[in-house]
């Protein structure tokens, strides 16, 4: 029997009263509208994984560090591990349910100095992923552009693509500024709108790819082909140094989950949404994302173009997926699937602004950004917009290096960016995820918890972080290594140096001032 619209009503204020009292239970009066549904909390963490982000934007990281069993093969192994990383922080999100996130759990387990430099590490990687979204998206609007016009190409700012990009990227920001200073209402209805366009998008480009092009490759191929085009020999370098650099692909496509728990206080039941937002968003990318890749590879009939660095044979760049695009399909299939991975990006950018405002605003709350009483001010809307101002100019202010063209072409500013946010987030995740495993019995779960599982599903989680973090800070070519006789600085994957800098900085912040006034998290009720 269907209920009245009355008793609905009654039954969401009941609803609504309940999350209240256990946010008010962590200390946070409710400050933020909570408008958002267990879906639209599913559909920001899908989004800012996007599969039409990540799997377009670092496919050449993984062609050309590895090639095809990079993708085939470490695709589902990292996507595994990832799986894993996500149920520990579901439990942590069911049991902490506050925008805060991850910076929240580490204080409460770990104390004020774990939560700091979580909440920094959290943010930096926020920041890096936003700005890195950003700028793919405007690489492939470029190239949309310029495929549609060929005057575009040559005369739009001299011809200069480099500068075209970055035009684009500063525009984009804007854009995605604007649109995160409406109400949470519109948020969620572009998130839930994302989610739709990334699903049938996603299917509409794997049909293309199966049926449009005149041939394919075999299964052997795409899961027994190696290619390095990194610069380092094979043999064992291959399989312990190179092959592990093309994991980039999955481990930065699969990130940015985080945002179910960023906007716990803007979701309705937040300690099951937010769990099962995490987990699931992880999953569901992680079969999509696959099945794409796998069309990419079975559509890839001409490996040497699309390895080519010389503009007159691959005009898109070494390894880029475009190549495969645009070798295996006409221009006006060409078109269409850019068209559609592009507004996959711009969608993915906008949740990916939010989540990392989010993050600004519940870290300023509690005093520990410089200039806070700024970044944690709400507007009439309930939207902290000067959060959401700042996080944007400081991802176009890290992402200047990429007026720069490298030597041989690879856009290392651009994974350089795509690595401090890989680094920054999951180093992030690793410090609550090892204090709750360290808890053992001591912790309190919520109601969506692992149970005695957490023993070894932490310890994988922890490992699994520790060695792409190292991963990702070494360099990308040999032309990036002092000494080298072609070494130059537009090579070097400046990763290492943001991360060691901004943590140095931080440490020497702590010991002089933070310690003797930051506690963690501040009660407001």
């Amino acid at each position: 029997m269907a209920q009245s619209p009355e008793a609905n009503c009654n039954e969401n204020q009941d609803n609504s009263l309940e999350d209240e009292r256990r946010l008010a239970s962590l200390g946070y009066k409710q400050e933020l509208a909570r408008t958002w549904s267990g879906f639209s909390n599913f559909a920001i963490s899908f989004s800012i994984i996007s599969i039409l982000t990540g799997c377009f934007t670092t496919f050449a990281q993984a062609w050309n560090n590895g090639g095809p069993i990079a993708i085939s093969i470490g695709w589902p192994l990292i996507s595994f591990f990832i799986l894993i990383i996500g149920f520990c922080m579901a439990e942590l999100a069911s049991a902490y349910p506050t925008s805060g996130g991850i910076y929240w759990w580490a204080s409460k387990l770990g104390g004020a100095k774990a939560g700091f430099f979580t909440g920094w590490l959290n943010l930096v990687g926020l920041l890096a992923i936003t700005a890195s979204v950003g700028y793919g998206a405007a690489t492939f609007l470029n190239i949309t552009l310029g495929s549609c016009s060929s005057n575009y190409a040559t005369n739009f700012l001299g011809g200069d693509y480099i500068s075209q990009q970055f035009f684009w990227f500063v525009v984009i920001m804007l854009l995605i500024t604007v649109l995160n200073s409406f109400s949470s209402q519109i948020h969620a209805a572009l998130n839930n709108i994302s989610v739709w366009w990334h699903v049938f998008g996603a299917v509409l480009i794997i049909g293309i790819l199966i049926i449009a092009p005149a041939e394919h490759q075999s299964l052997k191929w795409m899961f027994t082909t190696q290619v390095n085009n990194s610069g380092f020999s094979g043999g064992t370098t291959y399989w312990l140094y190179v092959l592990p650099f093309g994991f980039l692909l999955t481990q930065y496509t699969i990130t940015g989950f985080d945002a179910s728990a960023h906007l716990s206080e803007e979701t309705q039941g937040a300690h099951l949404s937010a769990a099962r937002g995490i987990w699931k968003s992880i999953f569901y990318s992680a079969a999509g994302g696959y099945i794409l890749l796998l069309a990419f590879l079975y559509a890839a009939t001409k490996p040497d173009s699309v390895s080519s660095f010389d503009p007159a044979v691959n005009p898109f760049g070494g390894g880029s997926v475009i190549s495969i695009l645009n070798n295996s399909l006409n221009p006006s299939l060409f078109k269409l699937v850019m068209i559609i991975s592009t507004a996959g990006q711009l969608f993915c950018a906008t949740a990916c602004l939010t989540s990392c405002s989010r993050m600004m605003f519940a870290f300023s709350r509690d005093g520990a950004v410089p200039g806070h009483k700024s970044w944690a001010k709400v507007n009439k809307n309930r939207v902290p917009v000067n959060a959401v101002f700042i996080s944007a100019i400081i991802g176009v202010l890290i992402t200047l290096p990429a007026l720069w063209k490298s030597p041989r072409g690879i856009p290392t500013a651009f994974y350089a960016v795509v690595s401090v946010g890989v680094i920054g987030l999951y180093l992030a995740f690793l410090i609550p995820i090892w204090l709750r495993w360290r808890a053992h019995e001591n912790f309190k779960p919520g109601e969506w918890t692992l149970g005695r599982k957490y023993k070894w599903m932490n310890l994988i989680a922890i490992i699994e972080i520790v060695v792409i973090s190292i991963y990702f800070i070494l360099p990308f070519e040999p032309a990036a290594i002092p000494g080298n006789k072609k070494f130059t600085w537009l090579a070097v994957n400046y990763a290492p140096i943001l991360v060691g800098i901004t943590l140095f900085t931080l440490w020497i912040w702590w010991q002089l001032s933070v310690k003797n006034w930051f506690t963690g998290p501040k009660r407001t009720i």
